[in-house]
């Protein structure tokens, strides 16, 4: 790794990651090779990470190397696995802060923020280290006489890894750590606009003392580095993809994964709604739902989309979450901790987020109650504490009176936009909830025992709170969707071993003769070995 100074960086008084990829422990940074800059959302001038763009070669360079350390690391015994999780979980708590104000400058992520997701990787790793001891087969009785049966877990081999930007430590962490855990070797993709975080990230493994090859890291864009990464699955060259993005990429992945008889794990994106019923603690709701909504800008997977309220409660909470949206801090999070959101990540995500206002114009009913916009000196909010002419921020949306029919309602928005829709009952508050072809994250704020049973038992979201935000995500519970929000696999806890390994059972026979399950049966009846006489009475 190599440092110079960042010439567009004073005010931050900070330096220039120069860095290449991590192929087969060495880190390599071939000469003439397109570099691509991450940069500071909050301080435009100020430049983060300069990386390599992987080419064809490297990618499958660094699948070669990963299939080699395979050989070796999936004949390490799974405890040892577990203790060289250990020790990452170890070194990410000594690193916590450091990683965290790292991920703050790159990605634009409040500091409270960035160090809950630096905290979810250490809780991953808490988990799994003791996983490698828990990584359990079955006995299975058999029909026959004299004939065992058993299961246990087998790796699958290399694991392709591509990334968002948006949790560049803690999404990573769900998939790096148990992948390795049950002892396939990564090659991992992460973002080009969180190159240097997923360095810093990346070097915690080294200094764990991984073998070299277990895990490799790629840099470059989704649509050439990560697209030579899904092409070695048709290579024969990854046995399996992990993929966290948006539906429309997962889509095409899944295709070629499936294609190759693989089954990929894909976490996609979400219009994830809120129900407050009438009975609900409106306050505490308000405050769910600004979270929900606008916490880390609104550029989360689980961010709320559709405010689902019951009509006799609606103007109630309209008027008191649309005070508090205009009252929210906005500014950069490297120099203010309360901020409720930063800047947004890149200009793209800028753009796709002002695009949306068009979207939304076209219903006939919704009622624009805040239009955000990018801030600028001259529109900036009372609290706004950044530099408006060199950050991406940009102020909250807010629509009422939507319909679940309208495109705007239907439409992930990357970025702090919430629709609001007005229902009856409970029937259609969760009729409307499911009226999306997304179905990741849900929540609902109620105190009718009634309502949270018809809630969890008819919602269509992988996941679901109850009079929380539909934001939060324990490390040892299972995070995944369905429809357009994934495949079904799910992340963390122990139901993400079964997407890191396939069962393998045996059958081990010591009878001595030929025993055929389903047409020998009647014959293992008899009283003891070697007496194949049946066990009722004669006569």
């Amino acid at each position: 790794m190599e440092f110079k100074d960042n010439p567009g960086g004073a005010k931050y008084g900070r330096t220039l990651v120069m860095a290449g990829h991590l192929i087969d422990g060495q880190i390599t940074s071939p000469k003439g090779a397109k570099r691509i800059k991450s940069t500071n959302p909050a301080f435009l001038d100020d430049v983060v990470g300069e990386f390599p763009e992987a080419s064809a070669a490297e990618v499958e360079d660094a699948c070669k190397a990963a299939a080699k350390a395979f050989k070796q690391w999936r004949l390490t015994p799974a405890p040892v696995r577990g203790e060289f999780i250990a020790k990452v979980g170890q070194l990410l708590r000594e690193k916590k802060e450091e990683l965290s104000r790292i991920l703050t400058r790159e990605i634009g992520k409040p500091l409270r923020e960035a160090r809950g997701e630096v905290q979810e990787a250490i809780d991953t790793a808490a988990f799994f280290q003791s996983e490698g001891r828990r990584l359990y087969g079955q006995t299975v009785p058999s029909e026959l006489r004299n004939k065992e049966l058993e299961t246990f877990r087998k790796p699958l081999g290399v694991c392709a890894l591509i990334t968002a930007s948006n949790f560049p430590v803690a999404v990573p962490s769900w998939k790096i750590i148990p992948a390795i855990l049950c002892g396939n070797t990564v090659v991992w993709k992460p973002s080009q606009d969180a190159q240097a975080v997923a360095m810093a990230f990346a070097n915690i493994f080294i200094a764990a003392g991984l073998p070299a090859g277990v895990v490799n890291v790629v840099f470059g864009r989704g649509s050439t580095s990560g697209q030579y990464l899904v092409d070695c699955i048709d290579k024969g060259l990854v046995q399996k993809v992990s993929f966290t993005g948006s539906t429309e990429i997962g889509m095409r992945i899944g295709e070629v994964a499936g294609r190759n008889l693989q089954i990929p794990s894909l976490e996609l994106g979400g219009k994830n709604p809120m129900i407050v019923m009438d009975d609900a603690d409106i306050d505490l709701a308000v405050t769910g739902a600004i979270f929900s909504g606008f916490g880390t800008g609104g550029q989360r997977c689980t961010s709320l989309g559709n405010l689902i309220l019951h009509e006799k409660i609606a103007d109630k909470f309209v008027e008191k979450f649309v005070a508090m949206a205009k009252d929210l801090k906005i500014g950069d999070p490297s120099y203010n901790e309360d901020i409720t959101y930063g800047p947004l990540i890149t200009q793209k995500f800028v753009d796709s987020y002002l695009e949306h206002h068009a979207i939304a114009a076209k219903s006939v009913t919704a009622k624009c109650l805040l239009k955000g916009e990018r801030i600028n000196k001259g529109n900036a909010p009372a609290k706004f504490c950044g530099d408006a002419e060199k950050g991406l921020y940009v102020t909250p949306t807010i629509y009422d009176h939507v319909k679940i029919g309208d495109e705007i309602a239907q439409t992930e928005v990357f970025g702090p936009t919430v629709t609001i829709i007005r229902v009856k009952d409970i029937d259609e508050a969760i009729a409307t909830a499911n009226g999306t072809k997304y179905g990741l994250s849900s929540a609902i704020y109620t105190n009718d025992p009634k309502n949270r049973h018809k809630f969890k038992r008819d919602i269509g979201a992988g996941m679901s709170s109850i009079n929380n935000t539909t934001n939060g995500a324990e490390a040892h519970l299972p995070f995944g969707g369905t429809g357009w929000s994934g495949n079904g696999t799910r992340e963390s806890g122990i139901w993400v071993i079964d997407a890191y390994t396939r069962w393998h059972c045996v059958n081990i026979d010591d009878s001595g003769g030929l025993q055929l399950a389903q047409m020998d049966v009647e014959e293992a009846k008899g009283t003891q070995a070697g007496d194949m006489s049946p066990l009722v009475p004669k006569g």
